[in-house]
């Protein structure tokens, strides 16, 4: 296979060590392209819920193979997340072109880019209420796997298959709700600071889009995940894109989110 030459990849909530991550799909994507920047935004590994019993070859082999991209000159930053928060504590670790950091703010272009998980606005993932957003996690993992089983059932009869996940958060205004303040209160926050893009994971709903308000504008983009959206952000030629993983093939299909021309 040959491989694609990408500037920069993002991706996040991948959750290695969980029954909803879709690791065959990510190692192809991995094993399909040449990036020269990789930016993990959090959630790579789950500590909330990782298990001894549970870490299949796959996973091991997307370790494997962000390490090779690493080996071949890939610059690689980790950016925490709150299920990978164990790292939190090697913050600022560098090892060659490896670095572990909270957040990341880098110029593109002549374009400044904040990236960060996107947690901090989460109060459901501090304090006590960490304890239900763990238990939350088990059940949704169940959910997916559950998921897979039904979406088995209809590819043997010839259906498409569905997301059960995405209608019970899609049926439900306060997490719509919720998915829009979180994409106001990042993007009033980089504009307040004078960041052209604000780039985040954390809530699975990749996105891409221009958010204005009385202060100015930036571009709000979100990387998605590998459990249910199976995407990535991508940058080339002064433009981002989001990655849909394809079955059938590991070609950009910008299916939503039209590409966006940087002007420099």
């Amino acid at each position: 296979m040959q491989k694609r030459l990408v500037d920069i990849v993002v991706i996040s909530d991948v959750h290695l060590g969980t029954y909803g991550c879709n690791a065959k799909e990510l190692l192809h994507y991995l094993q399909s392209i040449n990036p020269k920047h990789l930016i993990i935004n959090g959630d790579f590994i789950d500590g909330w819920q990782f298990s001894k019993r549970y870490f299949p070859t796959t996973h091991l082999l997307i370790l494997k193979e962000v390490v090779k991209l690493m080996a071949f000159g890939c610059k690689i930053d980790y950016i925490t997340g709150n299920h990978d928060e164990f790292l939190r504590s090697f913050t600022d670790f560098d090892l060659s072109n490896f670095s572990i950091v909270n957040n990341l703010v880098i110029e593109i272009d002549n374009k400044k880019c904040w990236f960060f998980h996107g947690d901090i606005f989460d109060n459901t993932t501090k304090g006590s209420m960490k304890i239900i957003a763990k238990l939350g996690g088990y059940g949704y993992d169940l959910l997916i796997l559950f998921n897979k089983l039904v979406n088995t059932t209809l590819r043997f009869f010839g259906k498409e298959k569905m997301s059960l996940s995405k209608k019970v958060k899609n049926g439900i205004k306060k997490a719509v709700s919720y998915v829009n303040d979180f994409e106001q209160t990042a993007a009033t926050l980089a504009i307040e600071q004078k960041y052209d893009y604000v780039i985040c994971g954390h809530i699975h709903q990749p996105q891409q889009k221009e958010i204005v308000t009385e202060k100015g504008k930036t571009i709000y983009l979100n990387s998605g995940d590998w459990i249910e959206n199976l995407t990535s952000l991508e940058y080339n030629n002064n433009q981002w894109k989001i990655f849909y993983y394809n079955e059938s093939n590991v070609t950009i299909e910008s299916k939503k989110s039209p590409a966006l021309k940087i002007s420099v």
